[in-house]
């Protein structure tokens, strides 16, 4: 699997992950229904982002950048999306993975992840597998299609 930045180029195979991820209404409180250019304003607004590729095919993609601007700019956030297709093989980790080192080489002290939905129990599991820990949840704080309301995980790991 390579991990590389992402370009304009690579929009076309980012959308139907997106689009699905979205539109299955468990993981992510994106309005569904929006257009290629609202998905990709949202998608491509971090200061970077990645692809996963195996054998050539986009299988995934992270965008990472900072939580928050000014005082808050030493820590990271970070949104992961993997292709229903390419679940169990390791996509995630392997973007969580390079996300951590790359927000490390860029100088951040910590990661946090501000929704995290706590029904989403393999990305939970993934998070915690790589140190993160869960450090609130706000409770029904989205709106899961086949849970209803749930909560939603504020997880935190430092990078030192």
């Amino acid at each position: 699997m390579l991990i590389r930045d992402a370009t304009a180029a690579d929009w076309p195979a980012i959308l139907p992950i997106f689009t699905a991820v979205v539109e299955a209404g468990e993981t992510y409180a994106y309005p569904a229904g929006l257009s290629s250019a609202e998905a990709e304003a949202l998608w491509f607004g971090q200061p970077r982002v990645v692809v996963a590729e195996d054998e050539g095919v986009v299988v995934g993609s992270a965008t990472t950048g900072p939580n928050r601007p000014g005082r808050g700019a030493h820590v990271g956030t970070a949104s992961f999306m993997v292709a229903e297709a390419a679940r169990g093989r390791g996509v995630g980790r392997a973007l969580g993975e390079h996300v951590l080192a790359r927000s490390r080489e860029a100088g951040f002290r910590a990661v946090q992840f501000n929704a995290v939905v706590e029904t989403n129990v393999g990305a939970v599991h993934l998070w915690q597998s790589l140190g993160f820990r869960i450090v609130g949840t706000v409770p029904e704080a989205f709106e899961s299609r086949s849970h209803g309301l749930v909560g939603l995980h504020v997880m935190h790991r430092f990078l030192r």
